[in-house]
């Protein structure tokens, strides 16, 4: 996968469309991401002991990596990403403004 955790993504489709975020966690079997404050879901919580209430907890669900794009360090803009070798490096670019995505 060419998105890598801690770069900054927008939402290109559906009900977050975008919104921006930093990519928390990835999951490169099932090709998903999980991003901060993107695709929140309500979970329902079940009280741990008796005499407390159950809660409505909102968290980040996982969505599929088709669906954002990534922001260039560089120039701010969304945009793919290329490769470039560099001493023996393979080094991620931005195809806008051919500068290397940190």
């Amino acid at each position: 996968m060419k998105i890598k955790k801690g770069d900054n993504i927008q939402i290109i489709s559906g009900k977050d469309r975008g919104k921006r975020g930093k990519v928390l966690r990835i999951f490169p079997k099932n090709r998903k991401i999980i991003g901060e404050g993107l695709n929140i879901i309500k979970k329902h919580v079940r009280p741990k002991r008796s005499g407390e209430k159950g809660q409505r907890v909102e968290v980040p669900a996982p969505f599929s990596v088709s669906k954002v794009m990534l922001i260039c360090s560089n120039c701010g803009k969304l945009t793919r990403i290329g490769y470039r070798l560099e001493k023996n490096n393979k080094v991620r670019i931005c195809r806008k403004c051919k500068g290397e995505i940190k």
